[in-house]
């Protein structure tokens, strides 16, 4: 999984991601979703391990997270809950808002 943690004025944003899931937009009947290598890629991003994109997950105020295996990560860890999971052309979405 590609991890990407950065410094915002509301706090740490994590972008985490399977790599097959970079540079490729997904749709639904409501939205599309853009896996960009400016957000989820770039410089700043790292493999990450499974314990590696837990523990960026617990220190971010705000996560984005896309792909099976990531969102999958998320579940196991109990950060996000399957209701909030939404699907893009088969590929799995969930956002994460620690207030």
């Amino acid at each position: 999984m590609l991890l990407r943690e950065r410094d915002t004025q509301k706090g740490v944003l994590v972008s985490v991601c399977d790599p097959d899931c970079l540079g490729k937009t997904f749709e639904n009947e409501a939205a599309t979703l853009a896996v960009t290598e400016e957000f989820y890629g770039g410089p700043d991003a790292v493999e990450a391990t499974r314990e590696e994109v837990v523990a960026g997950l617990q220190r971010a105020q705000i996560a984005n997270i896309v792909g099976e295996t990531a969102v999958g990560v998320a579940l196991e860890a109990g950060l996000v809950d399957e209701d909030a999971v939404l699907e893009f052309d088969g590929t799995r979405h969930a956002q994460l808002l620690w207030v």
